[in-house]
């Protein structure tokens, strides 16, 4: 799929993109990452990368402080008991929070076959507690790396790991169809987004290339209540379940990643470096609280 389409809004499949306005609703931090909606907080969470900080976007109060010391964190996701879960990729492990308890948290996970993680980088977690997560190594972390591959993870919820694909570009950002059925997988080097099928187990299967030829290497990915893929690379891509064009969201910084909020989540919360930015939407978005 060539992505100079992409600039052309797509009515034939019923959809009508051509009215999103995007504003800024939070900046003057080092590196964001992954926004995740919290119902109980009515407030965004997303990750500072650099500055080892989860931080909470209130709309209408402006932004505070949800979690220091967090190692790198570049991804978060609610669990089946709601707790947060996260990636930290200096620390090189999946953390699980407790809510009112700043000190306390499990690992997850931090090996493989005895081997400490390169660096997990996103994670998505099915409704069933099924947990998926890409581990790649960008920058200095190639440097220590223990592993001889980028992996694609499956952690079920009895805690066994396995590897669901060990491809030669660095996996990124990934998440999941609707139904659950379906696990995208962005592939930065390769710039391309790959998809699986995901049984009842959450076994993976049928690896696929869902989209290629992306403008600027894909980073996060997420899904509306349609099945429409969004992909943040040098704008955020939004594709069909079909896999065909249907509209470019133009940025004029570069997004790193997206999730669905607000209480009827039609907002889409936009991360791109410094800043977290927003628009409405016509299209809701699909949420594991």
């Amino acid at each position: 799929m060539r992505f100079a389409i992409l600039g052309i809004t797509c009515l034939a499949f019923g959809q009508d993109f051509s009215s999103i306005q995007i504003e800024k609703a939070s900046s003057g931090h080092r590196f964001v990452q992954t926004p995740l909606w919290s119902k109980a907080a009515a407030a965004l969470l997303f990750c500072d990368v650099p500055s080892d900080q989860i931080l909470a976007y209130l709309p209408g109060k402006g932004t505070a402080k949800y979690r220091e010391e967090m190692a790198g964190p570049s991804a978060i996701a609610y669990d089946k008991e709601n707790h947060v879960v996260v990636a930290q990729t200096k620390a090189r492990r999946i953390i699980r929070l407790y809510p009112g308890d700043e000190k306390k948290f499990d690992i997850l996970v931090d090996k493989f076959e005895g081997k400490r993680l390169n660096a997990p980088n996103d994670l998505v977690i099915r409704k069933d507690g099924q947990l998926y997560f890409t581990d790649p190594a960008f920058g200095n972390q190639a440097d220590t790396r223990e592993l001889s591959f980028y992996g694609v993870y499956h952690l079920n919820p009895k805690g066994e790991l396995t590897v669901i694909a060990k491809p030669k570009g660095r996996p990124n950002g990934l998440t999941l169809s609707p139904n659950g059925r379906i696990l995208y997988v962005a592939n930065s080097d390769e710039r391309k987004v790959y998809a699986y099928d995901l049984d009842g187990k959450g076994v993976a299967s049928n690896e696929r290339v869902f989209v290629d030829q992306i403008d600027g290497p894909p980073d996060g990915l997420n899904v509306d209540e349609k099945g429409n893929l969004y992909i943040a690379a040098n704008n955020i891509y939004i594709v069909s379940p079909q896999g065909k064009a249907l509209h470019t969201i133009q940025m004029g910084d570069k997004p790193s990643n997206m999730a669905f909020g607000d209480e009827d989540r039609m907002t889409l919360y936009i991360t791109a470096k410094t800043g977290v930015y927003r628009a409405r939407m016509k299209v809701k978005g699909v949420t594991t609280e």
